[in-house]
């Protein structure tokens, strides 16, 4: 099948807008000599996770890489008396890795029931361990939390089925018992970026707040811990929320780290608030059109909705559950663990019209149901999951989010996004004090975000970039990584912020010349 990244001009209606000529990057200096100021960009290196590695559409893989923001950093340090910029590029590009488990090949758009959808790619290739005694600039790992970057042993092979390793890493890490922050060191750079802390909050937002268990092929999910006052990462589950502690004291010793081999001179970010990016922001939580619930609509209100509202009303928890409307889009329903479980009261009460077996299986799945409300997140991989069939659960209550409650890891709640929401500001916080402290550059990668999910989004020479799944040109198909035109406008913040900091001239680069979503 023939790809075509779509052009500009020629389908804007479908990925881009164009506008006038008037640009959001307001501080360019193109037309000013480049140079380095008080900067020196000789050996550049940049550190951070899957964002600072250029994956996108799922995976890493090599074109992507070759669009990282950092490598469109370096291109215009060398105008300045910057050195070579080398990546561990994957051997191949689709990326994955088909001899471990849960790494697939890149996702590519295609046409499924006559309409596009994101479709995952088989792994390429196994898992390749680069020339030992090489070393990199970017030092990206995709999934790596803040506190892994100064962690021993996280590039080991052997570590990797504990879970203690990350295939990334060991593809390019120096030993089996080095750390992200060790190799970076030992390269003595003069400039450095980084930006860390994002996953520290990303996996417990993506996976609704919860951890799972896969056993004999039967997953579980327990909830994840917000973690205040344990400093000690070791001990946490893998989507649990990091201690801002342990956010702030691993970014201070990856700064220290770098400062006691004389690289003093960078530029660090902060991270976004992840619910305004395409992952959480594209399912509605109200999809539940009269149309598309049918004649099912007024059965629905009458054996499962109206007795449901009546019964919690009794228990003044009447606002869980309103009638379906006949008139206009309906929420999904949905499992809120924060709620008070009703599911004795709701068992008692209906033991009486529907017999104690079933009362007692509408108790146990109803005890913490309500519908979703606009502060609740409904993921993107949850868009699949709406209207099918609830295993192993008896009709007519086992249709997901009609007549069955999405489960926890389906949905990020009101309660959850809030604790996501504590933790960025706690993190963000920190990163804004360190940079200050350090003398480094600032960027604020947050407002950049909340700019791109605004209304009017940003523009660049005409194009105009926004924060809406595929057709806002800005993010992947994975609604969480930026594509190379999103980088770029991400590589722009950071030189902005690099020229106002050491007095240097790096143009900016041009976002629209790097690859956007490719349609089939």
């Amino acid at each position: 099948m023939k790809k075509i990244i779509i052009s500009t001009i020629a389908v804007s209606a479908l990925l881009f807008t164009v506008t006038s000529c008037n640009t959001d990057f307001d501080t360019d200096v193109k037309d000013i000599p480049v140079t380095k100021g008080d900067a020196d960009f000789s050996k550049y290196i940049s550190l951070g996770n899957s964002l600072t590695s250029g994956y996108r559409d799922g995976a890493l893989y090599s074109s992507g890489q070759n669009e990282s923001y950092p490598s469109m950093i370096a291109g215009q340090m060398r105008l300045a008396g910057g050195g070579d910029f080398k990546q561990p590029l994957m051997p191949n590009d689709v990326g994955g890795f088909n001899n471990l488990p849960g790494f697939p090949g890149k996702l590519n758009l295609q046409m499924v029931n006559g309409s596009p959808s994101p479709v995952p790619s088989a792994p390429a290739a196994a898992l390749d361990l680069l020339p030992s005694g090489s070393s990199y600039n970017n030092m990206g790992v995709p999934g790596a939390k803040s506190f892994h970057l100064v962690a021993p042993g996280y590039g080991s092979q052997a570590g990797l089925a504990a879970g203690k390793a990350n295939p990334y890493f060991v593809r390019f890490a120096s030993s089996a018992t080095t750390s992200v922050l060790a190799d970076a060191m030992a390269q003595k750079a003069t400039f450095f970026s980084l930006w860390i802390g994002n996953n520290d909050v990303l996996s417990y937002a993506t996976n609704g707040g919860t951890n799972s268990q896969t056993i004999g092929g039967v997953t579980t999910y327990t909830t994840a811990t917000v973690q205040t006052g344990n400093t000690d990462p070791t001990l946490y589950k893998s989507n649990d929320i990091s201690d801002p502690a342990v956010v702030a004291g691993s970014i201070k010793g990856v700064l220290d780290g770098l400062k006691s081999v004389g690289t003093t001179k960078g530029v660090i970010a902060n991270i976004p608030y992840v619910t305004s990016v395409p992952f959480f922001t594209t399912v509605p939580y109200n999809p539940l059109t009269p149309e598309k619930l049918g004649a099912n609509l007024a059965t629905l209100n009458a054996s499962l909705y109206g007795p449901l509202k009546q019964a919690l009303t009794a228990f003044g928890a009447g606002d869980r559950i309103n009638l379906l409307s006949s008139t206009s889009s309906n929420p999904v329903l949905i499992k809120d663990v924060a709620l008070t479980d009703l599911s004795a009261q709701l068992t008692a009460a209906l033991t009486p019209s529907l017999g104690p077996v079933m009362a007692g299986a509408f108790g146990q799945i109803f005890g913490q149901a309500r519908q979703a409300t606009s502060s609740d997140y409904i993921l993107l991989t949850t868009s699949s999951v709406i209207s099918t069939t609830a295993p192993g659960v008896p009709a007519p209550v086992n249709v997901y989010g009609i007549s069955y409650p999405l489960q926890n890891q389906h949905v990020l709640t009101k309660t959850e996004a809030a604790y996501v929401k504590t933790a960025t500001d706690a993190y963000n916080a920190s990163i804004r004090s360190l940079a200050d402290s350090y003398g480094l550059a600032f960027v604020d990668a947050n407002a950049k975000m909340i700019d791109l999910n605004g209304q009017s989004g940003i523009s660049f020479d005409g194009v105009k970039y926004s924060a809406k799944f595929v057709t806002g040109g800005a993010f992947s198909l994975d609604g969480v990584h930026l594509t190379g035109r999103g980088y770029g406008v991400i590589a722009n913040e950071f030189i902005k912020s690099i020229n106002a900091k050491y007095r240097s001239t790096l143009p900016q680069v041009d976002p629209n010349k790097y690859d956007g979503v490719k349609f089939p």
